[in-house]
């Protein structure tokens, strides 16, 4: 009699459906090699792209405008820089969402310096209100670093044409005008303007996040990404979200102190520099902030559109809330008055 038992338990064994394997989707991420970057990295590098079944590789740029490009083209699915008036004008043709936050100048987080050439310095360029008079390396008229000198001059109160502004295309270059004094100053991530100070090429006169505190960039994809395979996103998120938390958890400090190194920052800073030209010390101490949440400050990207308007670099009628998809995040800062909640249009707080 058991013969037959074992023969019956092996027939319904085999009748028992197999569970099909998770597919595993394909997904490009275009970003620069900047510590802004580095949840991102990390997603990878800790394995947390792959417990969500995706399978990422990077496309990296040395300025912002290419990405947003690659991105609107579906060239990559998921873009991650700092917002620019190129940004704005592709994002308002209905091609790209923001999704998530990247980095924020926060106070406390020295992130971006101001740095005086050598020459400049010695000439009296001491502090950021001293720009007035000089000249300022940037990309380009339009990025994220001509943002900043403007929201500069609105602070300080003068007018941003008092600063002369020499385009150089490419972070690499803005540092090479500060080495050879052809720009008095620029603007640059503190890794490297750490290493200017350190070969007396430059001098650091002052923080964006002391004066200007906003919302630098963005995580965005393709609209057809974010309607067409919004759990695609999802799970890419997921992904980027844990490592987001591992990475404040490591390298976010209370306001005005600095964190000592812990072990798990000491590893995450040796896995960014797979990606990231600058030691762990240098990691450490120029981390930006990143919310933990991917949570943006949405009244900053309104202020932003609103000065690139003010300048000139963008459509009048160019409205954030028909590129910005609130509702894959929950909790987003300093939204205006208006829609509602869990639409690509939202401006309630949750």
């Amino acid at each position: 009699m058991k013969w037959p038992c074992a023969l019956m338990l092996w027939l319904c064994l085999c009748l028992v459906p197999l569970q099909p394997q998770a597919q595993t989707d394909e997904l490009s991420i275009a970003a620069i090699a900047f510590p802004s970057s580095a949840p991102l990295f990390l997603a990878k590098e800790l394995g947390y792209y792959a417990d969500e079944n995706l399978e990422v590789t990077f496309q990296f740029f040395d300025a912002a405008q290419p990405i947003a490009i690659s991105v609107a083209n579906r060239q990559a699915d998921v873009g991650a820089t700092a917002f620019t008036a190129g940004f704005y004008n592709l994002a308002a043709k209905d091609t790209l969402r923001v999704i998530a936050a990247q980095s924020r100048e926060e106070p406390g987080y020295r992130f971006l310096a101001y740095v005086a050439s050598k020459s400049a310095w010695k000439k009296g360029l001491r502090h950021p209100e001293d720009l007035p008079g000089h000249s300022l390396a940037i990309t380009q008229i339009g990025s994220s670093f001509h943002l900043m000198a403007g929201l500069l001059a609105q602070e300080k109160g003068f007018d941003i044409s008092e600063i002369e502004l020499i385009p150089r295309e490419r972070v690499t270059q803005m540092i090479e005008a500060i080495r050879s004094n052809d720009a008095d100053a620029t603007i640059l991530p503190a890794p490297h303007a750490r290493r200017l100070e350190a070969e007396e090429a430059g001098r650091i006169i002052g923080w964006v996040s002391e004066e200007t505190p906003y919302q630098l960039g963005g995580i965005f994809t393709s609209r057809h990404l974010a309607e067409e395979e919004p759990e695609t996103v999802r799970r890419f998120l997921k992904a980027y979200l844990r490592a987001a938390r591992d990475y404040a958890e490591a390298f976010h400090h209370r306001r005005g102190q600095d964190r000592p190194a812990s072990e798990n920052s000491e590893r995450l800073a040796e896995l960014l520099q797979h990606y990231i030209d600058a030691s762990p010390q240098a990691l450490r101490a120029g981390a930006s902030y990143v919310d933990p949440e991917g949570r943006l400050d949405v009244g900053s990207i309104y202020q932003q559109v609103e000065w690139y308007r003010s300048a000139g670099l963008l459509d009048p009628d160019t409205d954030p809330s028909s590129f910005l998809d609130l509702s894959f995040i929950e909790g987003h800062y300093n939204l205006p008055e208006g829609l509602q909640p869990g639409s690509r249009d939202d401006k309630t707080e949750y």
